[in-house]
């Protein structure tokens, strides 16, 4: 009972932190700059240039209240809950910093990264809780149940092309939509960063002559299982033993190392691994991204 209350803290925590994140950036790089932003939040934007007595947290607040309901059906009462928290958390924070303090324009360019680097940062740790903003974000988290193979930054990526394109247009500034543009790639990778970049391992291939000598160093000296495949050699025709190990990123120097030592001719190939499920890695969860 105390694991899953501790538990429940640290993911409410991080949503938390994630939604201030997001309110943050919109705040002190996208709105003074007039850089379009996609999602629902860009719409709150077109909203407000057309009838600025209209806040744009606010405004966002209300157009999700029927994404919520519908989503309801889809990803469950747990998903929505979280989800419902982050975007009101992250609503209400848009308004009341705009309150407080307006910050003041800057390099439109600079705006345009930073403030990408800085959402995508919010969206990966609300995302990472297994929330959303709302939005196209709840939109993504939906179309990721029909299309599980796309990273969530693709899936957010479409939808809000098409709003960037209605912001630039309210703004009457098409620069506005091609540094949304901008902002929008950066915002897409370091998304895709926090939700899986930081499970950074290796995959290698290892191909010698000496293959039961570097399999005894990896799995007794490094304590890494490895697995022994069966090739031949395209060229010669002759049986080959292929070794192909999963390790972290930090053991590739010593992959490198001992492979090298025991064989100089090795033939090594490292790839990077986009995810690795299984005994000394993650496990898989049904609600992944």
């Amino acid at each position: 009972m105390k694991h899953k209350v501790r538990h429940f803290i640290r993911s409410y925590a991080v949503i938390t932190l994630g939604s201030l994140i997001y309110a943050l950036a919109y705040n002190i790089f996208y709105a003074p700059n007039l850089v379009a932003m996609g999602g629902l939040t860009g719409l709150g934007q077109v909203i407000n240039a057309v009838i600025p007595v209209l806040p744009v947290g606010t405004t966002v607040f209300v157009m999700n209240v029927p994404l919520f309901f519908l989503g309801w059906k889809f990803i469950g009462g747990h998903l929505l809950v979280s989800s419902l928290y982050a975007m009101t958390f992250s609503s209400f924070a848009i308004d009341v910093m705009n309150m407080i303090y307006q910050f003041p324009p800057m390099d439109t360019m600079l705006a345009s990264i930073f403030g990408g680097a800085l959402l995508g940062l919010g969206i990966g740790l609300v995302f990472a809780k297994g929330a959303t903003t709302g939005g196209t974000d709840l939109i993504a988290r939906l179309l990721k149940l029909k299309f599980a193979w796309l990273p969530m930054g693709t899936l957010v990526l479409f939808p809000d092309f098409m709003v960037i394109a209605l912001v630039a247009i309210a703004f009457g500034k098409v620069e506005s939509a091609l540094y949304g543009v901008v902002s929008l790639f950066v915002t897409t990778k370091v998304m895709d960063t926090v939700l899986y970049g930081m499970d950074s391992s290796k995959v290698a291939y290892i191909i010698s002559d000496a293959y039961e000598e570097i399999a005894r160093a990896i799995t007794h000296d490094m304590e890494r299982g490895l697995t022994l495949l069966h090739g031949e050699g395209g060229w010669s025709g002759t049986d080959k033993k292929v070794l192909m190990v999963a390790f972290k990123q930090r053991q590739i120097v010593a992959i490198k190392r001992t492979v090298k030592e025991i064989d100089p001719a090795a033939f090594l190939i490292v790839c990077d691994a986009h995810e690795v499920l299984g005994d000394g890695f993650r496990e898989y969860k049904q609600n992944d991204l």
